[in-house]
């Protein structure tokens, strides 16, 4: 093989192999040797090692004298098409949970000590800050975070518990450690969780867990709204059945879609 140039990382074969491959195309799905070199501008001999080398590897079909991609080649896509899964699949749940109770609503994963959105659908605006795909907060004052948390292996919750910082961030921010396991306790117990102005004053969520294919949770899901207009028992008694048939909906899609995984964002 010809051997790697690197500067600042860059691989300089790996981007000609890819360049091999992305050679074929619609109007070129079959290509000799040299049609192979002049539409990537290498030399016979690079074309020709690297061609045999994705001949080997199962990405080209070749009969001695034409190259052809092999349908191996989807591997090579289809990891970036699951790893998009959750939040391709969640979005028209949320478009229609949203259209049915007139709230914002939003799925997150857990990275770190943050929860990170990945999908949303939001009605009107009702925090000082902006909610787009990759806004992070601190997930022991959200719903969502409460929900992933409270579903962690015991050892990483303990770890969690022991370096992190609760600052006060709305009214009723929870600021104790203990008193936040206690609460996780009582999520996981329960199945789903409602923070009432601890990120922020006037804003009241309430979420619910979304598992795998293997009944992980993987990600959370939740409806917020301004305190002034939905009480916390209207959250429980109008929001969250429609937000556990909705987390239900997700995690039934996920479970006929091979390799679905929550990275994603």
């Amino acid at each position: 093989m010809e051997p790697a140039s690197e500067s600042g990382g860059y691989v300089q074969s790996l981007a000609r192999g890819l360049a091999v491959i992305r050679a074929f195309d619609e109007s070129r799905p079959e290509m000799t040797l040299s049609d192979v070199a002049r539409a990537t501008d290498l030399s016979r001999a690079a074309a020709r090692r690297f061609l045999h080398t994705l001949v080997q590897l199962g990405y080209v079909w070749t009969d001695g004298r034409v190259f052809a991609l092999t349908p191996r080649v989807l591997e090579l896509g289809f990891a970036y098409l699951s790893s998009m899964s959750l939040p391709e699949i969640a979005q028209p749940h949320l478009e229609r949970l949203v259209s049915r109770v007139h709230e914002s609503a939003s799925v997150s994963v857990l990275d770190g000590d943050d929860i990170v959105y990945i999908a949303r659908v939001p009605t009107s605006r009702i925090m000082t800050v902006s909610i787009n795909i990759g806004t992070r907060f601190p997930a022991y004052a959200t719903s969502m975070g409460r929900v992933l948390l409270a579903h962690l292996p015991a050892d990483h919750l303990d770890e969690f518990l022991a370096r992190v910082r609760l600052d006060p961030l709305g009214p009723h921010t929870l600021g104790n450690p203990e008193e936040l396991r206690v609460e996780l306790a009582r999520i996981r117990e329960q199945g789903w969780a409602l923070v009432d102005q601890e990120l922020e004053a006037g804003l009241r969520s309430i979420a619910a867990p979304i598992r795998d294919r293997s009944d992980q949770v993987v990600a959370a899901a939740n409806i917020s709204s301004h305190a002034s207009r939905t009480t916390g028992e209207q959250a429980r008694e109008n929001l969250l059945p429609p937000l556990l048939e909705t987390a239900e909906s997700i995690h039934a899609d996920l479970r006929v879609t091979p390799g679905t995984t929550s990275a994603t964002q």
